[in-house]
């Protein structure tokens, strides 16, 4: 997500580590002018936060944003509920996919596109805890090829 324009605020570094990722969909977030400022400074987190559909809207949950020092009684509530942007055809997939046993919606990162606040969010399959340690011992073993090639080729 490193294009020109596109400057990242957040990750969810967690996510790809506790789930499969199936599809990533991209979406703006309704918010107030003093979450988007606070936003800017880069005062949120994502741990934790999930997305659901209800009513035929995909709705953020659990995402903190820090209230703007500024922002007086213009601040809303940090863990508010938060409505994401997607077309019809969007929202229709991720009902399907969530229906179906095991999905879940995760929001990955939180980026400013072009000015505009996005959020990458994540069609996701929980991964047990065998699989957890087998893509651990796949980045180890890839790690331990790469440093044995380096070797090599100082020979």
């Amino acid at each position: 997500m490193n294009d020109k324009g596109v400057k990242t605020v957040a990750q969810n570094k967690k996510a790809r580590h506790d789930y499969f990722i199936e599809e990533v969909y991209e979406a703006g977030i309704a918010l107030t002018g003093t979450e988007v400022k606070s936003i800017r400074m880069g005062k949120l987190n994502l741990k934790d936060s999930y997305a659901v559909v209800r009513d035929g809207e995909v709705w953020l949950i659990g995402m903190h944003i820090s209230p703007y020092e500024k922002g007086n009684i213009f601040n809303v509530e940090p863990e508010r509920d938060r409505r994401l942007l997607l077309n019809r055809y969007e929202i229709n997939k991720l009902i399907g996919y969530v229906q179906q046993k095991g999905y879940s919606l995760i929001p990955l990162e939180v980026y400013l596109k072009s000015g505009l606040v996005k959020i990458a969010l994540a069609v996701a399959k929980g991964k047990k805890i065998y699989d957890k340690r087998e893509t651990i011992a796949q980045r180890d073993a890839k790690l331990d090829i790469e440093k044995e090639f380096k070797e090599r080729q100082r020979y």
